[in-house]
């Protein structure tokens, strides 16, 4: 890990090759999806109902990518799950990845409800990234990861029952 300066308190500008291994690991499912074929594809088929929300979306989507890779705590080592509250949310973090593998087997398997994609790959990613953000004690992406969720949530909800 590489700090490079100061932002503010005891956040830096650096580098954290963990936090892009960490996207990567999110990507899996949109980069084996080729291999997978779904005979119906919603998520990648959506009617945009609002620019706006889609533009945001996509701001705040590599906004949290960027904090994740980019912003590091100056306390903070290349890789620690050391117990209380940086285990639990390293475990948070684990929990839900899996969970988001999870939904895309069962997108994958066509069950594609409005519930299961909100809930599993909608809801998720933001949730991970928020996760991350507070186990790495990286208060501007945890609130990143709150408003992409909102904003995520509402367009793609907004997508799918039009």
């Amino acid at each position: 890990m590489v700090r490079w300066f100061k932002l503010f308190g005891d956040q830096y500008l650096g580098f954290w090759l963990p936090g892009l291994i960490l996207f990567l690991l999110q990507e899996v499912p949109y980069i084996v999806m080729p291999l997978f074929h779904p005979e119906t594809n919603p998520i990648m088929q959506m009617t945009e109902t609002s620019m706006t929300l889609d533009i945001c979306e996509k701001i705040l989507g590599s906004l949290c990518i960027a904090l994740m890779v980019f912003v590091v705590h100056k306390d903070a080592v290349l890789f620690s799950a050391a117990g209380g509250r940086e285990r639990l949310f390293f475990v948070l973090t684990v929990i839900l990845l899996l969970a988001n593998y999870f939904g895309w087997a069962l997108y994958y398997a066509g069950h594609q409800s409005v519930l299961i994609m909100m809930l599993f790959i909608v809801a998720i990613p933001p949730l991970f990234y928020t996760a991350i953000g507070l186990w790495r004690h990286n208060i501007l992406l945890t609130v990143s990861g709150l408003v992409f969720l909102a904003v995520h949530f509402i367009h793609v909800l907004g997508n799918l029952t039009r």
